[in-house]
């Protein structure tokens, strides 16, 4: 009886399906960052020549191959860009999202932990404000792994995360409208207790300083990152005896809270108030005017925090576990100099 053939090498099955050989041994041991086109085809060469996977990578492949992305609300192209970002990497990559809408809820909810176990999920993105020390352990008892994108503290070298550069951001916008000449600059930031929030208004701050002007604390109002919190404090801002020549808002939602706030006050965007706003939204560019603004990376840092669960999932060790995402502003046409 003849010698069973033997199987061809990893090198021969990269060389037929067009790709390299550390592509097809991440195929082989059941690694997820891979295209899905790429797999299938390595996978079906590998099946006609009999490659057995590796038990980890069978355990890997009974998970589900899933990932959970988690966040408090998703009633904003705010959070739909961070959705769009990790969706492509996912995509790529062949695994499946569940999402989940906390609504607001303080943390993670214990039926929401069972859920995840229970449908073997690889691991979890978390957009949350607030992620409890109990959870983060129960998480790591349950072997999910997990990334935190702009939490509400600087999370602790033990947790992955995705951030910003909102210091820079808020630095930047300040900047401009000192440029442009104005002194008496308001500033609304989100909800106090939030670490970018923080950050915002610690960039606002120090651009005043650096240019000589003494930061007024009657300027600076905190809302909700949404229209009407914007839209509430700029009512306020705008009745003062001595009212802003300019606003910072430290979201666009806000943003476009103050510009109905300046329409009922009889103020004209950018001739009598100059407006900035936070992340550049979509929408951005079509309010009137369209609005100057500081662009925050949404999709870019949904897709790094993919990325990042993907190695976690794969046992890959990181380079550094939090990562910052460059801001930029954008000039468009709501800030001009203040009116003499």
């Amino acid at each position: 009886m003849p010698a069973p053939k033997p199987r061809p090498t990893l090198a021969v099955v990269a060389r037929e399906a067009h790709v390299t050989v550390p592509t097809v041994s991440k195929v082989l041991n059941g690694h997820t960052d891979v295209s899905s086109d790429t797999r299938r085809r390595v996978e079906a060469l590998l099946t006609a020549y009999g490659y057995q996977r590796p038990r980890t990578a069978r355990r890997r492949e009974h998970r589900g191959n899933l990932i959970d992305f988690v966040i408090n609300e998703l009633d904003s192209a705010w959070g739909l860009s961070l959705l769009t970002g990790v969706e492509q990497v996912a995509e790529d990559a062949g695994a499946g999202l569940v999402v989940t809408v906390l609504h607001n809820r303080a943390s993670l909810t214990r039926r929401w932990l069972d859920a995840v176990t229970a449908r073997g999920s690889n691991g979890a993105i978390l957009i949350l404000s607030q992620l409890a020390e109990e959870h983060q352990a129960e998480l790591r008892r349950r072997a999910v792994p997990f990334v935190l994108v702009d939490g509400i503290e600087q999370p602790s070298p033990q947790v992955p995360s995705v951030g910003a550069t909102n210091f820079a951001g808020g630095y930047a916008a300040t900047q401009h409208l000192l440029g442009l000449g104005h002194r008496r600059i308001a500033a609304i930031g989100g909800p106090e207790q939030l670490l970018c929030c923080r950050a915002r208004l610690a960039g606002y701050r120090a651009a005043l300083e650096a240019a000589g002007v003494q930061p007024d604390r009657e300027l600076v109002r905190f809302g909700d990152f949404h229209h009407e919190g914007g839209f509430a404090r700029a009512r306020e801002l705008l009745d003062l005896a001595d009212p802003p020549t300019a606003i910072f808002a430290g979201s666009d939602q806000q943003a476009t809270g103050v510009y109905e706030a300046a329409r009922l006050a009889g103020r004209q965007i950018p001739r009598d108030l100059s407006v900035v706003g936070f992340d550049d939204l979509v929408y951005a560019q079509w309010t009137s005017p369209p609005l100057t603004t500081v662009r925050q990376p949404l999709l870019e840092m949904g897709a790094a925090a993919a990325r990042i669960l993907l190695r976690l999932v794969n046992g890959e060790k990181l380079d550094a576990p939090r990562i910052e995402l460059a801001t930029e502003l954008v000039v468009r046409s709501s800030t001009a100099p203040p009116a003499r």
